[in-house]
């Protein structure tokens, strides 16, 4: 396993990837390695332990889940030029060559080469956040020592390398690749061993995959038992087949499985995701195997369109309609271009493909043989508005299809329609200049066929159709555009359209962000803008002498104060510094950021450096460093009114983004500092925006423009959870700010009250979002929108939801991103990153109590029955929800729980909210409840549904200490 560092290690990290699932089950680490240049994350956290080619500039420190579980790959015994540390190393020290990977040996009993290989080669990836290390080519020095002595100076060097590892790093995780030899004297610094080519093998040389002789073969079973046996490590075999042979890859995992060992089988180039003990035993990994191995389901959708390269991914359709309904499903989204697709086997990566192409390909010919290559591996595909491509006799019977030519110009009516499917948010309205003749075969159903309305004519069509392969809705009859009101709508119901072409199985425990604990998420969160404006009406309550001129902050500070709610709070630097357009007040409105930060329900965020309105064109801008953006004297011009004018300031992503959160932390009371970045203007931010949030250490939110209201009722105006960009994730906000609702502030200034329609129309009768009162600092400055906000929220308080701060959000939505799903016989278990603590399952279905792991409770919701989980692992199988449970358990709460604990009589938990806290309980009529050791009584009204609800006293309302509840039922 040499490779150059990026092959490699793309290689290693898949090979370890599918021994999650197996592993896992048994108690060893879960543990994947990837060394392409592009590191899955999303697909990757879920494992115990990551290895990553650090070369490829992956950042362990942005990642969301726990950074300790990546690990770098680093090469022992061989180093190659591409090695920045390469150029130090004295020639003296290199005393062989590999050919295979055009790699220098490295004399390992060099006295200088365990402090070199520390100092230049570990101690740079431990400061980028790297917690462990895979040691490759620990037997190279074989290639350059001939004789007993000489090998054995080689591994008495190998111990002082891998021990000065140790002894700075301590709690360093270590892999070794192979190094049998040394294990008497380093097996208890090991966290796992790997070797390769137990069954299959892949020659570098010849770049051909070969089958390992049986004399190999007992060799290595022979190690891996003297590792197992009598070191208690853990052993993992990394086999190779083709990419395109997925059967060889199962089979030949299936048989490591047997063996006892890891399975890891991947292609020669490690490149693409392989297969292992998760997905060992059937013939597709959707399959919904109930006896074997746990089996991971995928759950990640690719989206292909074709947008042109200046657009934004935000305001592609792939975003705007397709992402929403596949997030509630429970899948995340990945896009690329038709003009460059991904060309390995995706079956093991993806769970299905959705096209939407509105206009051919750049090369036809070429997204005809991918697509029919995707078909034909297996892969479920949806067709969205066109098929991109003609529809000549061959393909069309390659897809179960026939072609209706001559329609151009004929009218056309609707002979039959599935209702369930079709006719969702408008009636079909078919457009003789818009429409595709096609019809589909005897293998396909039908959701929509259209004849013709001319008399003589016999025409007929299916516009949309679920087929062998998938399932297509053309234009105009996904998505019906009206560009003259701004406005779409679904003619596709977009859910039932998605699970019946994609095939995605009905039972699948579908995370879900909205919730926790049973209770819709409510947070709030203020962008900086208008920080500076004055008040325009006396703000009561104020510090400020009342002579003194009020601003808009000194009326919002009343608000925060007033209802107590969790807020997150942010200013723009270029507002409050000194070196802004307002620096005669700027000292006093850092005094009123100051009082806000101060507040104990406040969070803090950045709002940017000079507020950017338009980021595709400042970052253009910037890139082109063209002459308009500068002035003659030098300084920056204003980007044409596209930020505030901080003069001698060009635009720097690095400045606006890390440098305004640094700014701000200045202004924070002890013990806060910035833990979000707001996104400012049009929000269409490139991914090295996202990549900067990530390394100042701060999550990032806005964007998206979610406005359904009753004006205009359709699933189109909702947004998705966000967007991948290049891996790095957008995290969207909920919903829209109080502009939408005030004509862009023009008025009426009471209309955020309207914001009451978005909330119940993305409640029910389908939860798709958190609650989210979402405004400007320039709401502030009027009366009406002052009293608006205090309206809105006063409805807020009365319901049960669970408040929580916008980076306990952002945390939720990445997690998602990361959670893993499998089967494991009748029981689902759930992987993730502790910070998403839901899952939804269909109306009708509940976890069992008596089996579940990791489960405190459930509640029937909208849409489908949530699952409260208590931490990073579940396991548990589903019942009839009507069945009755016959231990107690969380109905809701309205606060985080920890330390859950069932016991013979009852349970135990933790719950610290952000409020006053309160819970319900479902099963526990004969029980005494008690918090902090004080008896509790039912309170008055509750026991609703055989539910009783609770409300431990607060011991002041600044106190989040969590209160620790006991339920004891019986003797």
């Amino acid at each position: 396993m040499r490779a150059t560092a990026l092959a490699w290690f793309s290689a290693f990290a898949a090979m370890l990837l599918p021994w999650c699932a197996g592993a896992a089950a048994s108690g060893a680490p879960s543990i994947a390695l990837f060394y392409g240049a592009k590191v899955p994350a999303a697909q990757l956290s879920a494992f115990d332990a990551v290895v990553v080619e650090p070369d490829s500039g992956f950042d362990p420190r942005a990642q969301s889940t726990d950074a300790s579980r990546w690990l770098a790959y680093v090469s022992v015994g061989e180093v190659t030029s591409s090695r920045s540390y390469y150029r130090k190393i004295p020639p003296s020290w290199l005393v062989g060559g590999n050919a295979a990977w055009q790699s220098h040996v490295v004399d390992q009993s060099a006295p200088g080469w365990p402090r070199f290989f520390v100092d230049e080669v570990i101690a740079p990836l431990w400061d980028k956040g790297y917690r462990g290390f895979f040691l490759d080519t620990l037997d190279s020095y074989q290639l350059a020592a001939h004789s007993d002595d000489a090998r054995a100076r080689q591994q008495a060097g190998l111990v002082a390398v891998i021990r000065a590892i140790k002894t700075r790093y301590p709690e360093a995780r270590l892999i070794f690749n192979r190094g049998f030899e040394l294990m008497p004297q380093v097996h208890d610094l090991a966290y796992a061993v790997a070797f390769e080519s137990l069954y299959r093998g892949w020659n570098q040389a010849r770049k051909q995959y070969v089958a390992v002789p049986q004399a190999d073969r007992d060799w290595l079973l022979a190690q891996a038992k003297t590792l197992r046996e009598q070191y208690g490590l853990p052993v993992l075999a990394i086999d190779y087949c083709a990419p395109a042979d997925r059967r060889c890859a199962r089979e030949t995992a299936a048989k490591i499985s047997a063996d006892g060992l890891i399975p890891y089988v991947t292609d020669g180039a490690l490149s693409t995701v392989g297969v292992g003990a998760a997905n060992a035993l059937g013939d597709a990994p959707q399959q919904n195997a109930r006896t074997g191995a746990p089996h991971a389901l995928a759950r990640t959708i690719l989206v292909v369109q074709n947008v042109p390269a200046s657009t934004n991914l935000n305001v592609t359709p792939g975003v705007r309609y397709v992402s929403m309904p596949l997030n509630y499903l429970g899948y995340r989204v990945e896009f690329a271009d038709a003009s460059k697709l991904p060309a390995a086997p995706l079956d093991a990566r993806y769970a299905g493909i959705v096209v939407w192409l509105d206009g051919p390909p750049p090369d036809a010919g070429a997204f005809r043989a991918w697509l029919l290559a995707q078909i034909g591996n297996g892969m479920h595909v949806a067709m969205l508005t066109s098929f991109g491509m003609n529809l000549d006799d061959a393909l069309a019977a390659r897809l179960d299809l026939k072609p209706v030519r001559g329609l151009a110009g004929k009218r056309l009516q609707v002979e039959s329609i599935d209702d369930a499917m079709m006719g969702f948010e408008m009636k079909p309205r078919p457009d003789p200049r818009d429409t595709t003749g096609v019809r589909a075969g005897p293998h396909s159903r039908s959701l929509l066929r259209l004849v013709s309305a001319d008399p003589g004519n016999d025409y007929a069509i299916d516009a949309a159709a679920i087929t062998p392969w998938g399932g297509y809705a053309l234009r105009p009859f996904a998505v019906f555009d009206m560009p003259m009101a701004n406005q779409a709508r679904w003619v596709v119901q977009p859910i039932r359209f998605f699970k019946a072409a994609l095939r995605l199985p009905d039972d699948m425990p579908a995370p879900d962000p909205s919730t926790e604990n049973g209770r819709r998420l409510l947070m709030t969160h203020i962008d900086g803008d208008g920080l500076a404006s004055r008040a325009e009406y006396p703000v009561d309550g104020g510090a400020i002498n009342s002579k003194a001129p009020q601003y808009s902050g000194d009326a919002l500070y009343e608000v925060i104060r007033e209802f107590g709610l969790p807020t997150t709070v942010s200013v723009i630097e270029g507002e409050v510094s000194d070196d802004g357009p307002y620096r005669s007040i700027a000292p006093r409105l850092r005094e009123i950021a100051r009082r806000m930060f101060a507040l104990p329900n406040v969070e803090m965020a950045s709002h940017t450096y000079t507020h950017p309105l338009q980021w595709m064109r400042v970052t253009g801008l910037a890139a082109q460093n063209s002459e308009d953006t500068t002035t003659e004297g030098g300084s920056r011009a204003n980007y044409n009114g596209l930020s505030i004018d901080i003069p001698g300031y060009r635009y720097d992503t690095a400045r606006e983004i890390g440098g305004s959160i640094g700014y701000i932390d200045r202004l924070a009371p002890p013990g806060k500092r910035v833990k979000v970045l707001l996104l400012s203007g049009d929000c269409q931010v490139p991914a090295s925006v996202i990549q900067a949030a990530d390394a100042a250490g701060v999550y990032n939110m806005n964007g998206g423009d979610t406005l359904i209201t009753k004006r205009d009722p359709t699933w189109s105006a909702i947004a998705p959870l966000g967007v991948n960009k290049d891996g790095y994730f957008q995290v969207f906000a909920p919903n829209q700010n109080e502009e939408a609702y005030t004509q862009l502030w023009q008025g009426p200034y009471y209309g955020y009250t309207r914001v009451l329609e978005t909330f119940e129309m993305t409640g029910t009768p389908i939860r798709f979002k958190p609650v989210d009162v979402y405004y400007h600092m320039f709401s502030g400055t009027k009366f009406a929108s002052v009293e608006a906000l205090k309206q809105v929220y006063g409805r807020l308080l009365a319901e049960p939801l669970m408040p929580v701060y916008a980076s306990e959000y952002a945390q939720k939505v990445l997690d998602f991103e990361r959670m893993s799903i499998e089967q494991d016989g009748d029981f689902w278990r759930v992987h993730g990153g502790g910070a998403l603590r839901t899952v939804r399952l269909p109306p009708g279905r509940a976890p069992e109590l008596a089996s579940a792991e990791g489960v405190a409770g459930y509640l029937a919701g909208p849409g489908g029955v949530y699952v409260h989980l208590t931490g990073t692992d579940a396991r548990f199988r589903t019942v009839d929800a009507a069945r009755a449970q016959s231990l107690p358990y969380l109905a809701d709460a309205n606060g985080a729980i920890s330390r859950f604990t069932r016991t013979a009589n009852g349970l135990s938990f933790d719950l610290a909210s952000h409020v006053a806290p309160r819970f319900s309980l479902a099963g526990a009529r004969a029980c005494r409840v008690s918090a902090d050791g004080r008896a509790l009584s039912a309170t008055p009204g509750s026991g609703r549904q055989a539910r009783a609800e609770y409300a431990p006293p607060r011991r002041s309302s600044a106190d989040t200490n969590p209160v620790h509840v006991d339920v004891a039922c019986g003797t």
